[in-house]
């Protein structure tokens, strides 16, 4: 089962040794600071490590990755300058296998299946839009998604993730009428309450940077209604 360390930032950490620390975010975290000058995820487990270990002074920690502001789900950092580099090298190499859950409203063309697309970001709009052909500055985005479980208004789409483009599963999803529950700006009727959206990090499989052994983790999705109901 995940730790929970009990302190005011409520972080859940999903896994953790001497090199890396991998926590379950929560939707609305930030992983690394903005513009906006809230609080991000990292400075929340620099203050959790050290708190933990008594640590004086300043804590390292790497930024391996990131997941969108209104998604929920694992994160992985270094906790070593060992471990940064070769966490890098694991992530651009597609060597990290990540499984996402997605809640859509509308039933997908097909129950499961291979989309291909090339993504083309909008900086402005902070967007992304999909293509079935290349276009100017676009980059190639590949997924496969398979229906894994249909709940009373909507359908749960387990997620394997073969590139990392911006926005890449809400942008897809999109393209072919399965827009996220509650992702406004990717054609949801609606918004969730709690501006999230309905795009969870489900399971991240890699070999460790510096053990050299096989991880696995699981994280389970934010307590709400609808995520509830996937787990039933």
């Amino acid at each position: 089962m995940p730790k929970t360390l009990s302190n005011k930032n409520n972080l859940q950490v999903l896994y953790e040794d001497n090199h890396v620390v991998i926590v379950n975010k929560r939707p609305g975290d930030i992983v690394q600071g903005d513009k906006t000058g809230d609080k991000p995820l990292s400075e929340v487990v620099k203050e959790y490590i050290a708190q933990k270990y008594n640590k004086p002074g300043a804590v390292y920690l790497g930024v391996v990755h990131r997941l969108d502001r209104p998604t929920s789900g694992i994160v992985v950092f270094a906790r070593t300058s060992k471990a940064l580099p070769r966490l890098n090298k694991i992530f651009a190499n597609k060597e990290a296998k990540k499984t996402y859950w997605a809640v859509v409203k509308n039933k997908p063309p097909k129950e499961s299946d291979t989309l291909i697309h090339w993504l083309k970001r909008n900086p402005k709009q902070n967007k992304s839009y999909a293509y079935v052909q290349e276009v100017p500055d676009s980059k190639k985005a590949i997924l496969d998604y398979r229906i894994i479980k249909k709940l009373d208004n909507y359908y749960v789409l387990e997620i394997d993730l073969h590139t990392g483009r911006h926005h890449q599963i809400r942008a897809q999803l999109s393209f072919i009428k399965c827009a996220i529950k509650g992702d406004l700006k990717y054609g949801a009727d609606r918004s969730n309450k709690d501006g999230s959206v309905h795009l969870h990090a489900r399971k991240l499989a890699f070999v460790h940077p510096v053990k050299k052994e096989s991880v696995t983790i699981i994280a389970p999705p934010p307590p709400d209604p609808t995520w509830d109901a996937c787990l039933v």
